[in-house]
């Protein structure tokens, strides 16, 4: 099974650039192997991530996104605590809320192809 996810940064912040995605990335796939789950994509803009995961049927996704952004949160806030704090984002580097679609429909090239375009900071 694939799932497209969506996180947010607090508040939409921009914090990330490319050296915090590229840990991130790293975090999150780590993550995946636990759960015996692929991450096929990943990219992100300055206040958000996008994930393609291939993920076996018996993994809850609200337990793999619980996962993700818990192990992640904690390892970002940890490694580049000044530019975490300097955002003012209350301790929390994501928001509450994710966006999660399943990839059934569409092509995985197109889900793809739709999620490396986006517009990675420098």
């Amino acid at each position: 099974m694939h799932v497209h996810l969506v996180f947010v940064t607090k508040y939409r912040r921009g914090v990330f650039d490319d050296e915090m995605l590229t840990r991130c990335e790293k975090i999150m796939r780590k993550v995946c192997e636990d759960f015996e789950a692929e991450l096929k994509e990943f990219n992100g803009e300055r206040d958000h991530v996008h994930l393609l995961i291939n993920y076996p049927p018996k993994i809850a996704v609200s337990k793999l996104v619980n996962s993700l952004k818990g192990v992640s949160a904690r390892r970002i806030r940890q490694e580049f605590t000044g530019r975490i704090n300097r955002a003012i984002m209350h301790g929390h580097l994501w928001s509450p809320s994710y966006f999660s679609a399943s990839c059934g429909g569409a092509p995985l090239a197109i889900v793809r192809q739709y999620i490396e375009q986006q517009k990675r900071p420098l």
